[in-house]
């Protein structure tokens, strides 16, 4: 006997399983068609995206000065690396993105579309079903926001944008669960934005906050003691959801009270939003692009014919959420949809005048608005609108049955809506195989490998000093142009120097310095004083270096021998062609204590313990997150489907 959800036309174990895999398949298909040589052998790198072999978790935890915003997934990518090589973590995090995100809005469709009961007829099986589920999964990841994110390396972002499906159906099941209950799913669900940090708690509060909020479905439940409890009061749910924000945002959190980071307010202006279509800056954001950086738009995006397209499918999107806000009014739309005029509408306020001087206010104002500059970040709750939409438009293509003995017409309006899943692939193929195998791994040089294990042979404390004093350039080595972090700022066991300024062209051929946050760095470069073309400085002194603290200095790019055999009292470690290692003599160094600070274990050990309790009190798992409704008194218990 099918349950309330229906398990499709076909019902039986064969239309459960399809039902319960098909969003998995959906998402890892667009993960390989996406990533492809990505996921091959070596290390991808570029912009954020800095994954280096045996990542030390305790580098990752002793963090820097700075805000501490790459401490959650940094911190998991250690612990993987730990137990497999870090390629293959790597690997295993860009697949997770499309894995996760597709499946998560791929299944959001028909848990909302029979969320009424039997009456709205139960066919998750059927073809209709089936196809809406698909294009959902694959729009949410295929899109201009995964792209453009993506080539900026940020797939730690990505990665909690991924999570949102799942957090928006665990908020909309606050209103019909117990307390106890809808506090554990929302924490499961949580997880992805968890291990994303600071940026996608932020995206995750935006979207599913007002969700959380306005979920419908408020009912009184009993519990075991029959006492009265009323789960869906709006009050409830915001404290619930408050509550779990903060238990997964703990690693980053407790360590940022302490951590004394000032945000630029130039980053108003250099990271607001762009056109990158022939639309403008709205019609771009409309479209899920309009990131800050040129180097990040997928090739053959902005061209006319295939913006156009691309507006076409947007609006059909939207027609087809409106239709499916009309006809089902699932219990997350009126949250979902308000979520995705206030994150529009934040993406636009950096793109005028007297909004980038607002924004800039507020950062000057406290630091915690920092997160507002990246104006294109918050389009993301419109990209789960449009994905759902299109997936109700294909849903309304199909008739909602299966073609089983149709005729002609069917066929068409099924051939039609097959043609409507695969339009987002069509229309940005610049995602194809590696983002036009922009996207391709490398290997690290032998001296690179060499002077990490030399550093952690070394049993004297002391932090690295990373130069060129350039945060973003391009290695010789990675064979093809590429800009990224440089990766020495990661590769050693110790506390790391590296200058954190970031300058971002403007459109008018200018560009912007946005300071950097981490103090100690400051000091380091009124010491060094290095030439502004080459980051390096006139020469190296190893007793001003030992007062700052430093042990090593590594050189992570071809520099003639005379600058550092001119420098006075350093040591030559490991030398070669891309890298440089030289060691400061001990009598010089003054370092820090290496403690590692209590309140980033103790953040990362409630989070912990709070995620695996949420999993272990359901038996569940983020696999088997339900996005409907808790089942009614006497109802069986059922596995979600």
């Amino acid at each position: 006997m099918a349950s309330a959800h229906g398990d499709g036309a076909g019902g039986g174990a064969a239309g459960r399983w399809t039902a319960r895999l098909l969003p998995w398949a959906v998402g890892l298909f667009a993960g390989v068609l996406a990533l492809g040589p990505a996921l091959g052998p070596g290390y991808v790198l570029r912009y954020d995206m800095v994954f280096v072999p045996d990542l030390s978790l305790g580098t990752v935890l002793r963090g820097a000065d700075g805000f501490p915003r790459a401490i959650p997934s940094d911190a998991v990518v250690a612990v993987l690396s730990s137990v497999l090589p870090g390629d293959v973590v790597q690997s295993l995090a860009l697949l997770a993105v499309f894995a996760v995100g597709g499946a998560g809005a791929a299944r959001l469709v028909p848990r909302a579309w029979y969320r009424r009961g039997p009456a709205g007829g139960p066919h998750t099986g059927a073809v209709g079903g089936q196809l809406a589920s698909a294009a959902a999964g694959l729009a949410y990841v295929w899109n201009p926001f995964v792209a453009e994110r993506l080539l900026l390396g940020q797939w730690a972002v990505l990665l909690g944008y991924a999570g949102l499906p799942w957090v928006v159906g665990a908020a909309a099941r606050l209103a019909a669960a117990r307390p106890v209950a809808g506090f554990a799913g929302l924490v499961r669900a949580l997880v992805p934005a968890a291990v994303g940090g600071f940026s996608s708690v932020v995206l995750t509060a935006l979207t599913a906050g007002p969700v959380a909020l306005g979920a419908d479905g408020a009912r009184e439940v009993r519990t075991g003691a029959g006492e009265a409890v009323r789960g869906g009061r709006w009050w409830v749910r915001a404290g619930l959801f408050a509550l779990a924000l903060a238990a997964v945002s703990l690693p980053w959190l407790l360590p940022s009270l302490s951590s004394g980071a000032d945000t630029d307010p130039a980053g108003a202006e250099a990271f607001a939003a762009r056109s990158d279509t022939p639309f403008g800056v709205v019609g771009s954001l409309l479209l899920l692009g309009g990131v800050w950086n040129s180097g990040a738009v997928p090739a053959g995006y902005g061209e006319p014919v295939a913006a156009s397209v691309r507006l076409v499918l947007c609006l059909v999107a939207l027609s087809g959420w409106v239709w499916w806000l009309c006809r089902n009014r699932p219990g997350f739309g009126t949250g979902l949809s308000a979520a995705a005029l206030m994150g529009f509408a934040l993406a636009l306020l950096g793109a005028t005048g007297p909004g980038r001087e607002l924004l800039a206010w507020l950062i000057a104002l406290w630091p915690g608005f920092g997160p507002l500059r990246d104006g294109q970040l918050y389009v993301a709750p419109l990209a789960l609108v449009q994905a759902l939409g299109l997936g109700a438009f294909v849903r309304w293509l199909t008739g909602g049955r299966a073609p089983r003995g149709a005729g002609t017409g069917v066929l068409w309006r099924v051939g039609v809506a097959v043609f409507a899943v695969l339009l987002p692939v069509v229309v940005l193929p610049g995602l194809l195989w590696g983002a036009g195998e922009r996207l391709v791994p490398v290997r690290y040089p032998g001296e690179w490998r060499a002077a990490q294990a030399a550093v952690a042979a070394d049993d004297r404390p002391g932090a690295v000093l990373v130069l060129p004093w350039n945060a973003y350039r391009g290695p010789d080595w990675s064979g093809r142009p590429v800009v990224v972090l440089d990766p020495a700022t990661k590769l050693f066991d110790r506390r790391t120097l590296w200058n954190d300024d970031l300058v971002v062209g403007t459109p008018g051929g200018g560009s912007v310095v946005v300071a950097g946050e981490d103090a100690r760095a400051d000091r380091v470069a009124r010491v060094l004083e290095p030439d502004p073309r080459t980051g390096m400085p006139e020469r190296l002194d190893a007793g001003a270096l030992g007062a700052l603290g430093v042990r090593h200095v590594v050189v992570s790019a071809p520099v003639d021998n005379q600058f550092w055999s001119e420098s006075e009292g350093l040591a030559v470690v490991v030398e070669g062609p891309d890298m440089v290692l030289l060691r400061v003599p001990e009598q010089h160094v003054r370092p820090d204590k290496a403690v590692i600070p209590g309140l980033e274990v103790t953040g990362g050990l409630v989070t912990v313990g709070a995620i695996i309790w949420s999993m272990a009190r359901s038996g569940s798992s983020l696999v088997f997150q339900r996005f409907g409704p808790s089942a009614g008194p006497g109802a069986r218990k059922e596995i979600p489907k």
